[in-house]
């Protein structure tokens, strides 16, 4: 189990699904390949597989313990979903809930379940089946979700959004319930208090309530920047965007303003879905970044 500490706080990776090859241009259809070619000597083979031209991700949470609570960042995929327009996570059986048990956590422990932007792979496990219902999967937990995003996937009101089908079912399973259950938090404004050293600020683009977790223990920093980046390529060309933003022009703004911040505080950044060493030191080079250092699990 991948766990590092900063500061006074733990913080422990819990894998969904492991590293798994998807399609560059699924993924990044407006991404030229001379892009990916031009960093292949360092993405290759962690983030990038040239010659299946595949980008390499992985579906994965993080648990944090800080100051006596039991936080969990983005909830994955969750099994038995109806996904029909997203084939990788339709229907899955995966054991998400063994591999938190073996970081030491019981549904029941957590206290507080942050989710970074309604996408169906970051909410999934906000509910389980329970006599054929979808109930809170996390009794005792309050739900952080923007307004923002809970207005926008809402199918009562009516959005058009660019990912169509790709979000189907998802707020009706996976939101709805926990809404329902009176157990959600949504937050407005630009920024939110979680408390044990953690708080959450909007970074608008990927979906309109897209937002980052900023960690602070001691002189130690983190952000989990959720789908803020789905490739470190996107560290060295931040204007960089994949077909699921559904704002490029203000995704890019939020990527370059959380990379500058991220560099200027020290701080480990921590995106959803990079396999491997997961996180990043970045620092600044001119108008791009690049990776300073790795994240170093024990």
């Amino acid at each position: 189990m991948d766990t590092i500490t900063l500061g006074n706080v733990e913080i422990t990776r819990v894998v969904e699904l492991p590293t798994k090859g998807l399609a560059r241009d699924f993924i990044f259809p407006d991404v030229g390949i001379e892009h990916w070619r031009a960093h292949e000597h360092w993405l290759a083979p962690e983030f990038l597989d040239p010659a299946a031209d595949e980008i390499r991700t992985m579906i994965q949470s993080w648990l944090i313990r800080s100051e006596g609570r039991t936080i969990l960042i983005d909830t994955g995929i969750g099994n038995g979903r109806e996904r029909p327009a997203m084939p990788v996570f339709h229907q899955l059986n995966t054991d998400y809930l063994g591999n938190l048990a073996a970081a030491g956590v019981r549904p029941e422990d957590v206290d507080t379940v942050i989710c970074t932007h309604v996408h169906g792979d970051h909410v999934g496990w906000n509910t389980h089946r329970v006599d054929g219902a979808w109930r809170p999967t996390f009794p005792n937990a309050e739900y952080v979700i923007s307004r923002a995003d809970f207005d926008y996937w809402n199918p009562a009101n009516g959005h058009r959004t660019r990912s169509g089908d790709r979000n189907a079912n998802v707020f009706e399973d996976s939101v709805a319930p926990v809404h329902e259950a009176g157990q959600t938090v949504l937050w407005e404004g630009d920024h939110h208090d979680i408390g044990g050293g953690l708080r959450i600020e909007l970074a608008p683009g990927h979906t309109p309530g897209s937002a980052v977790v900023w960690l602070g223990s001691g002189t130690d920093r983190a952000v989990f920047a959720g789908d803020l980046l789905h490739s470190p390529l996107q560290i060295v060309e931040p204007d960089c965007c994949p077909c699921f933003d559904e704002d490029e022009a203000a995704a890019r703004v939020s990527r370059r303003r959380v990379l500058e911040e991220a560099a200027d505080r020290g701080a480990l950044l921590f995106p959803a879905h990079f396999p491997g060493p997961g996180g990043a030191e970045v620092r600044r080079e001119g108008s791009r970044f690049t990776v300073k250092e790795w994240a170093a699990w024990r």
